[in-house]
């Protein structure tokens, strides 16, 4: 006997054997139940995911000899043939092939005449987004008006291309695709009937693969099968596959961490001798940067059942959320722009030392880069600053320092706080977040700050953090912060930069008002000068 594939021997025969299409079910169950048919179906989704399939289950229930009903017996003969193929009042036909009107026309010609067979002429057209215009126009009269015995089951693909005056006239199914997991379970219990061994790594390899398709990872399995000499083997089935192995991609999170550039090319080096594809190597990456942010920002949502999930919430731990941030849109652009680049390997390590080199030298455990030595004006003036703040603490000493009181000057403390934003070294956003606060006090070891409202957004852990450690080296000892969200007392170094920089704009607009040559361009061509287009010299 000849060998079947599994995508056809496992092609589901009842409704209750579809997978994944609950909704779409539990719809067509409850019409045929009530009787409440229908004469035009639409169903609408990707490749594989049972618009056929379904459309031979609805005709059969429309057929089965036993009466219309949402279990058709599956033995009668109008059953058999169905299944088969060969029933003779359904009639299966790809609008690819007929795209044009006189074939509709031909097809609909015996739509007037009862059916042979069967309670119902079924119409089974399949992508019938490929029928021209002209085509739909000579379907759209039968499909308004159908005889009581014609019913019409359409499916496409691409629902956007149909005419809205076919789609107002059918009952619209969307199918989903298959998540992985789901696709995971439905190889496994095939897998156990069919006798066949799998590990469970293999099968979630080829549930991601198969993008939403049953039928792919079907496919997919057949093949698994086959190169794995009667089991599914993981090694194998990623072998087959090309994919990139996790080994591969914690080697890549690894080296960044460790700050190790030679790793980071290693390790391209050894995907091109295994002859990985690098677009999806990049894909992969930027899929698990993504689970690192949402372990980060949202860890309720991080799925359970993830099989790194331990990996994952470790390196959420360990890498700033902005570098994630930035690290996943140059994963996204690298991959983008691996066409462009002389072969694939050399875009992929490019986009890997895009990440080595714009990561944060303090990120996670990394060693932290040293500091350069302070010239000695800037420490000078560090330390008269550090001076001039603490000094009520010194006179009352050490174990009882007093307060700078919040009723201080504004214009002291700005000062302080501009010249304490001056010395210190930040950057991303815990510079912004220093920029736009105003020192409203220090006590003793605490710095408070105030933070307006409308900046609330910059108050990230992380940017509190550096902002915090920079403090601390800048007096020499530990100190805590606290940020209050209330409007700062006089400018903060961002309100001073804005006003430095719009004075130097004014003055820019007004060298250019002043001189002849515009002045007399002006005049001559009644011409308008655009201020927004005026940038002060650097």
């Amino acid at each position: 006997m000849s060998y079947q594939v599994l995508a056809r021997k496992w092609r589901p025969k009842t409704f209750e054997t579809l997978v994944g299409q609950e909704h779409v079910v539990r719809a067509l169950t409850h019409a045929l139940t009530e009787k409440h048919l229908h004469h035009a179906y639409l169903f609408t989704g990707t490749r594989g995911v049972g618009k056929t399939t379904l459309a031979r289950i609805l005709a059969k229930a429309l057929n089965c000899e036993k009466g219309i009903s949402a279990n058709p017996c599956g033995v009668c003969s109008s059953c058999v043939e169905i299944d088969s193929g060969r029933f003779v009042d359904m009639l299966e036909v790809d609008a690819a092939t007929n795209t044009r009107v006189d074939e509709m026309r031909q097809l609909l010609e015996d739509a007037v005449y009862a059916p042979t067979r069967g309670r119902f002429r079924v119409y089974v057209i399949d992508e019938v987004h490929m029928l021209s215009n002209s085509a739909f126009n000579a379907m759209l009269k039968t499909l308004e008006e159908p005889p009581e015995h014609v019913k019409f089951i359409l499916a496409t693909t691409d629902p956007q291309k149909i005419p809205v005056t076919v789609l107002s006239r059918c009952l619209q199914f969307n199918l989903k695709q298959m998540t992985p997991p789901l696709i995971a379970e439905h190889l496994r219990e095939i897998l156990s009937v069919e006798g066949v061994e799998a590990e469970s790594g293999a099968l979630n390899l080829l549930a991601r693969s198969a993008n939403g398709s049953m039928r792919d990872a079907l496919s997919l399995l057949d093949q698994a099968i086959a190169h794995g000499g009667g089991k599914v083997d993981e090694a194998q089935v990623r072998e087959m596959l090309g994919t990139v192995g996790s080994d591969f991609l914690f080697s890549i999170l690894d080296a960044l961490l460790e700050n190790d550039a030679q790793k980071l090319v290693s390790t391209a080096d050894a995907m091109t001798a295994r002859s990985l594809s690098f677009d999806t190597a990049l894909q992969a990456l930027a899929s698990l940067f993504t689970q690192i942010q949402v372990a980060q920002l949202a860890p309720q949502a991080l799925a359970d059942a993830l099989p790194e999930r331990a990996q994952i919430l470790d390196w959420a731990a360990r890498f700033d959320p902005e570098f994630v941030q930035l690290a996943y849109q140059i994963v996204a652009h690298g991959r983008k722009e691996l066409p462009l680049a002389p072969d694939e390997c050399a875009g992929f390590v490019m986009t890997l030392l895009r990440l080595h080199v714009f990561r944060p030298a303090d990120d996670g455990d990394a060693p932290r880069a040293p500091r350069q030595a302070e010239a000695p004006a800037h420490a000078e003036a560090k330390a008269e600053t550090a001076a001039r703040i603490s000094a009520p603490a010194r006179k009352r000493g050490a174990d009882e320092p007093a307060p700078v009181k919040p009723q201080a000057k504004a214009g002291k403390t700005g000062d302080a706080w501009h010249e304490i934003m001056a010395s210190v070294t930040l950057t991303g956003m815990a510079r912004e977040l220093g920029r736009h606060c105003g020192l409203a006090r220090i006590d003793g070891d605490c710095v408070v700050l105030s933070l307006p409202p409308a900046h609330r957004h910059s108050q990230i852990q992380s940017a509190q953090e550096k902002l915090k450690q920079a403090l601390s080296e800048h007096f020499g000892r530990p100190m805590r912060l606290v940020i209050n969200l209330e409007e700062a007392k006089g400018d903060t170094p961002a309100d001073t930069a804005r006003r430095i920089e719009d004075e130097r704009r004014e003055n820019a607009i007004a060298s250019i008002e002043q001189n002849d040559f515009v002045r007399e361009a002006i005049d001559l061509f009644d011409a308008k000068l655009i201020e927004s287009s005026i940038k002060p010299a650097v």
